[in-house]
């Protein structure tokens, strides 16, 4: 048995997950389950961050990935990001990097961000 926290809520229930049969116990919703089985299987997570950005307010632009990437993949991924820098202004859900890693995900933009000293909304042409 391999004994796994689920992160789905943030109840962070203690699982037992059986390696051979893939049978979950601990769980208090199917959700902590279908997790208890999935880390066991193939550990995935989104990766949070930051790259540089020129001419906004701040020297960094949050990003994250928009899907799931393998779990022993996720250094290699966050060395990407620092050969990254964008320009502003920049919006929520725009791609970063695109298919990192070959892995069908992007780091996207999680904040907008204007052009510096422009009022929000209104970016230089």
């Amino acid at each position: 048995m391999t004994p796994v926290i689920c992160i789905v809520c943030p109840k962070g229930c203690r699982l037992e997950v059986d390696e051979k049969t893939l049978a979950v116990t601990g769980n208090s919703c199917g959700r902590g389950a279908v997790y208890g089985k999935k880390e066991v299987t193939n550990p995935t997570r989104v990766v949070t961050s930051t790259v540089r950005i020129i001419g906004a307010d701040f020297a960094r632009l949050p990003v994250k990935t928009d899907r799931d990437i393998p779990k022993d993949r996720i250094f290699e991924a966050m060395r990407l990001l620092d050969d990254i820098t964008v320009h502003a202004p920049v919006k929520t859900g725009d791609v970063i990097a695109a298919n990192i890693l070959g892995s069908d995900s992007n780091f996207v933009a999680t904040r907008t961000l204007d052009a510096a000293g422009a009022p929000p909304g209104k970016n230089p042409p």
